[in-house]
C-alpha cells in the first residue's frame, strides 16, 4: 500500500505499508505481479507519481517523483501540495 498522510514540516508525507487486500474504496495497479494499493484521496495527491528503489553509496530507499508536489522539506521527508 502506497498512501499520502499528513505530517512533516511540510504538511504530508509518503507512507508504505505491506497488506494482502484491497480496501473496498482501493485503485489496484499491477506490476508485472506485484499489486499496489492506492486509497481514494490518497490517488488525489500521487496522480502521475512515480516510484523508484534508488541505492546510493549513502543509502538505499524508495524516491518519489510526484509532479503534484509544490514544495519539499528540506530533509526531503514530507512536501506540500
Amino acid at each position: 500500500r502506497i498512501g499520502v498522510v499528513g505530517g512533516g514540516c511540510s504538511g504530508f508525507q509518503y507512507s508504505m505499508s505491506f497488506e494482502n487486500q484491497a480496501g473496498m474504496m482501493d485503485k489496484v495497479f499491477n506490476f508485472d505481479g506485484l499489486k499496489v494499493f492506492v486509497d481514494a484521496t490518497s490517488l488525489m495527491y500521487l496522480n502521475g507519481c512515480t516510484v523508484d528503489y534508488v541505492e546510493t553509496l549513502e543509502a538505499a530507499g524508495f524516491k518519489f517523483d510526484n509532479p503534484n508536489t509544490k514544495s519539499t522539506c528540506g530533509c526531503g521527508s514530507s512536501f506540500s501540495v
